[in-house]
């Protein structure tokens, strides 16, 4: 089964692979015996299979309906909670933050569909994503939505202590408008995202609940 993998992370994986291939080969110079040889062999071929796989784009399927806004990203809702959003909507909103572990897939994807009215990037520290002050410490990049009603959504990708990189395609000059279920950039490694919904949205999920990005509907409008 050809699975596509996340083209912002191509250079990721050559490095890997070359940094691994290079170890390979300094192992076969100069280590000797074979039951050191194999068994460290083994563990890079399976860490280079394991980069590769990490940066999948793995097929969802979108769900119906006009106002239902759906996960990020994959990974464990860790808090739910009303908080001010003082970044550019400057209101009280419903905060849904979601840990990403580095078991996650970590292609993420549109909530909702509707105009980019806002995006920037920040750059940051690199506390463990869990951190209560990483979503405003450490690196992220913050974008939102402005669905047709009017109605709008703001999200965080934060980067964690592993994650050294968060793309977003929201920066780029041509993206406009998102459409849900469809990718929206990529944090590289454990990370976290925080979704920012308004104060009367339905949420659907609860504290520990695991998310598949796309298919789980976290809230309805």
């Amino acid at each position: 089964m050809n699975i596509p993998i996340d083209k912002d992370s191509y250079g990721t994986i050559l490095l890997a692979w070359l940094v691994c291939a290079a170890l390979i080969a300094v192992i076969f110079l100069f280590i000797k015996p074979w039951w050191i040889t194999v068994p460290l062999t083994v563990a890079l071929v399976v860490f280079m299979v394991f980069i590769t796989w990490f940066f999948r784009i793995p097929q969802r399927t979108i769900p119906e309906g006009e106002n239902i806004v759906t996960s990020v990203c994959d990974g464990e809702v860790v808090e739910i909670a009303k908080d001010f959003e003082n970044e550019f909507l400057k209101e009280d909103c419903i905060r849904v933050s979601v840990f990403m572990s580095v078991y996650s897939v970590h292609c993420n994807y549109w909530p909702v569909s509707g105009e980019i009215s806002y995006y920037q990037y920040h750059p940051g520290k690199y506390l463990v994503a869990f951190h209560p002050k990483s979503s405003e410490k450490n690196e992220h990049s913050s974008t939102c939505i402005r669905r047709a009603d009017g109605k709008q959504v703001f999200f965080k990708q934060i980067a964690g202590f592993v994650a050294r990189r968060v793309v977003c395609y929201a920066g780029s000059e041509n993206a406009k408008v998102a459409e849900r279920g469809k990718q929206c950039g990529v944090i590289k490694f454990g990370s976290r995202i925080d979704l920012f919904l308004p104060l009367d949205a339905d949420v659907k999920v609860k504290v520990g609940d695991k998310l598949r990005a796309v298919e789980t509907i976290v809230a309805e409008l």
